[in-house]
């Protein structure tokens, strides 16, 4: 599956969706969620919490194993998806959309371009 091509990515596995108003929307990918299996809980960051580029932020866990989620980009979380916290299972159906985990303002909003393209990630890290 091709990763969508709107958004951005980690070789972490986060993808990083661009709202167009100065805030930015973050997830895991369709690898990343493939990965670990079905999720069971999702721990994620308080809103006004600053974060550093590469921080672990947040943590997802499966009936497999546990794993961080790092910010893509240093800023400010704004909100996070409380949806997760009774249906984290939501990021295995639909990592892109309804399984997002936090938005986020950032510090540079320059620094998005940075980030890799689908085709990069998919030819990398989510090959």
């Amino acid at each position: 599956m091709a990763s969508p091509s709107d958004l951005r990515y980690t070789d972490t596995h986060e993808w990083v969706r661009d709202n167009g108003d100065g805030t930015v929307t973050i997830g895991i990918t369709e690898h990343a969620q493939e990965a670990l299996g079905e999720l069971v809980y999702a721990e994620l960051p308080q809103a006004g919490r600053s974060v550093a580029k590469g921080e672990a932020v947040a943590v997802v866990e499966s009936t497999k194993a546990a794993s961080d989620v790092y910010a893509p980009l240093a800023g400010e979380v704004l909100v996070a998806n409380e949806t997760l916290a009774d249906a984290p299972q939501t990021v295995n159906t639909a990592p892109y959309t309804e399984g997002w985990l936090y938005t986020l303002r950032p510090a540079d909003p320059a620094a998005l371009a940075g980030l890799l393209t689908a085709a990069a990630y998919d030819a990398g890290p989510g090959a």
